[in-house]
């Protein structure tokens, strides 16, 4: 399989696992307080450039069930994608959970506040908690678990080559 089919069939199946693990968890994966099970892959970036589109189009196809219309598909997965791209680019693996939670604390606690005429920090504050628990409660055993079997999962010749052993890693 060539790198550029690799890519996309990766970018595909960690869209379609995003939208399966929202959806199967939709009472917690939608509105002001949440706590989205499928937000632990967000810290797939880490090792994948691969995990920035298939993150997008997860969470637009999951934005699309969550009834909230067009402004959660293009603004909840606008932060997504910036949260992918910022995660893309830490160097180290404990901070690689971060942007997650902080753009989606900014970004879909604004979103929810006008949606919902909600108080503005208290509700960034409900969505950050919820990104913590989903980004550094599981997404970050998640990561650690990749870097030990992640030569399984991703071709080497496609990821970033970020481990533990390297001193961008820690």
């Amino acid at each position: 399989m060539n790198s550029k089919t690799r890519f996309m069939v990766q970018a595909a199946l960690l869209a379609a696992i995003y939208v399966v693990l929202t959806v199967a968890f939709a009472p917690i994966s939608y509105g002001p307080v949440q706590v989205r099970i499928s937000e632990m892959l967000t810290v797939l970036p880490f090792f994948t450039p691969a995990a920035i589109p298939g993150l997008f189009v997860g969470a637009m196809i999951a934005n699309a069930y969550g009834g909230l219309g067009i402004i959660d598909v293009v603004v909840g997965s606008s932060a997504t994608l910036i949260a992918a791209l910022i995660t893309f680019r830490m160097k180290r693996r404990v901070l690689a959970p971060l942007p997650p939670v902080l753009v989606n604390a900014v970004v879909i606690g604004a979103m929810l506040t006008y949606l919902f005429q909600l108080p503005l920090i208290p509700t960034m504050i409900y969505v950050g908690m919820g990104q913590l628990v989903a980004c550094y409660g599981l997404g970050y055993p998640f990561m650690l678990a990749i870097e030990k079997y992640g030569n399984r999962i991703f071709n080497p010749m496609t990821t970033t080559a970020k481990t533990s052993s390297s001193p961008r890693g820690r």
